[in-house]
């Protein structure tokens, strides 16, 4: 069994499968996690356990703490604690902010912004007690620049970004590093409402004049938890073709 074990919010398709996948090659323990995609996250666990028999799929609602700590007590228990995170999980609202009900910016808020909080606060006992770790978030370009129609989105994002250099120096000293990874226009599922002539128009806008993919996204996270990047925290790094 391997020594060290990643847990994947969010991980039941798109970028956080991509990024299992790719860390599954290195024979990782993995942890996955979804909270409504339930028979994704069961195809998931089960096409990747034909390579590594050790990986596990666990539904939890990550933006609930009580949700949060069962699944690390889960995890815990069968790996003795979790080395990297990876703060996936995350949902979009588009729209004017004038119109979004108070539920509705709650709600963004609670799983962008508290899914990353209480996952990072959970992990972090074994990393401090170990003296390393690495955590990676997955952000946006709009918490860098804003964007029209998606201003609590990017308030959510801007928020990841400044906790993850804010907590990159805190932890530095203990060996824990903490990075992001500011995404443009990716094509997963959350780009899905994009009919194809919006699509073109997008991506036209784009200087390398497409999309990113989960993959790409992916092999930077993977990079930046590897030994190549042990000196590299407290950094977004935009992954966006030129975009922004």
């Amino acid at each position: 069994m391997s020594k060290i074990t990643v847990l994947i919010t969010g991980s039941s398709r798109g970028i956080g499968r991509a990024a299992a996948e790719e860390f599954n090659k290195n024979g990782f323990n993995i942890i996955l996690n979804c909270s409504k995609s339930v028979d994704e996250l069961d195809e998931t666990v089960t096409h990747l356990k034909e390579t590594n028999p050790n990986v596990i799929g666990i539904v939890a609602d990550v933006s609930d703490f009580e949700s949060a700590l069962d699944m690390f007590r889960t995890a815990n228990t069968r790996f003795g604690g979790v080395d990297i995170l990876i703060n996936n999980a995350g949902i979009a609202h588009m729209g004017l902010f004038s119109e979004m009900s108070p539920a509705e910016w709650q709600r963004v808020m609670d799983v962008n912004i508290n899914s990353t909080l209480n996952c990072t606060k959970l992990a972090l006992p074994y990393m401090l007690e170990r003296k390393s770790g690495c955590i990676v978030n997955i952000s946006s370009v709009w918490g860098l620049t804003g964007a029209s129609c998606e201003a609590v989105y990017s308030l959510t994002k801007g928020a990841i970004n400044a906790f993850t250099k804010a907590l990159a120096k805190e932890l530095a000293p203990s060996g824990i590093r903490v990075n992001a990874v500011a995404c443009g226009v990716i094509d997963t599922v959350m780009n899905s409402t994009l009919d194809a002539a919006e699509k073109a128009s997008l991506a036209e806008s784009i200087p390398m004049g497409r999309f990113g993919t989960s993959l790409e996204i992916a092999d930077l996270v993977c990079f930046l938890c590897s030994n190549k990047a042990e000196y590299i925290t407290g950094q977004v790094i935009a992954a966006d073709g030129g975009w922004i």
